[in-house]
């Protein structure tokens, strides 16, 4: 693989792809809403590590946006190898609280978005017989977390079930599913996370290495760090009317619109 597509690549998960996938040798096709960020960032890591470093500002909650990635990833003169779906927000309040043309402004990011590229992507890479796709999703897709966590859910089922259509074409698949994660999500979106314990935060840089190894072993679902892969086995043990109140924060911390 030679050169990785990322949305939202600006801060969090996504700026960590970018940095490690570079380092890594990969040329890099940078997505986000802000174009002046896009460029410093493709500028660091271009200077940083020797690599090409294309700017492509788009929003992906407008079909102009979509339109203007499925192209690019489609492409063939100029391949993408590798599809990172990272781009997501949250809306503040729960279910019912916020405007319905809010939450479908989600959903368009969060699954028509990631369905869009990802076909857009997968169709030359079967034609090559080598690629892959990476999506961001979260844990909270097997929590009941509301309208948020659902959209997560729909990316977990969309990469498990997607693979065994693609890959005897050499085509991988992969949701990543983090839990807290110290970025600036949480601080644009005005959530107040102090009494989230320091032990269930993670770094960028652990969400992004865990989740390239397990791409690497072929796994459909990565989530990392041994102490999520714990709290989810005893989630899907609990009982389903326990689950709401074990959850953590739930229903209270989804805030404003904000890239990951």
């Amino acid at each position: 693989m030679t050169t990785a597509l990322i949305t939202g690549s600006t801060s969090g998960i996504g700026a960590a792809f970018a940095r490690r996938l570079a380092s890594d040798g990969y040329d890099l096709v940078l997505v986000a809403r802000r174009e002046q960020q896009l460029r410093e960032q493709a500028a660091e890591l271009h200077d940083r590590h020797r690599v090409e470093a294309e700017v492509l500002r788009a929003d992906l909650a407008e079909d102009d946006g979509i339109t203007a990635v499925e192209k690019r990833l489609g492409d063939t003169k100029r391949p993408v190898d590798l599809l990172v779906n990272n781009a997501g927000y949250a809306n503040r309040g729960t279910y019912l609280d916020v405007p319905l043309t809010d939450e479908l402004r989600m959903l368009k990011v969060h699954c028509e978005a990631v369905l869009r590229l990802t076909t857009a992507a997968v169709d030359p890479m079967k034609e090559r017989g080598n690629g892959g796709v990476i999506s961001v999703a979260s844990t909270g897709a097997f929590l009941p977390r509301g309208t948020y966590g659902a959209s997560k859910a729909w990316i977990v089922q969309f990469m498990l079930g997607a693979p065994a259509d693609f890959k005897a074409r050499g085509v991988r698949m992969m949701a990543v599913c983090p839990g807290y994660v110290r970025t600036q999500f949480h601080e644009r979106a005005g959530m107040v996370m102090a009494e989230v314990p320091n032990w269930m935060w993670l770094e960028p840089e652990q969400v992004v290495s865990a989740a390239l190894k397990d791409f690497a072993k072929g796994k459909a679902l990565s989530v990392p760090a041994l102490r999520y892969k714990a709290m989810l086995g005893m989630f899907k043990m609990a009982p389903r009317g326990a689950m709401p109140r074990l959850s953590p924060n739930h229903g209270r911390y989804y805030g404003n619109r904000n890239e990951k």
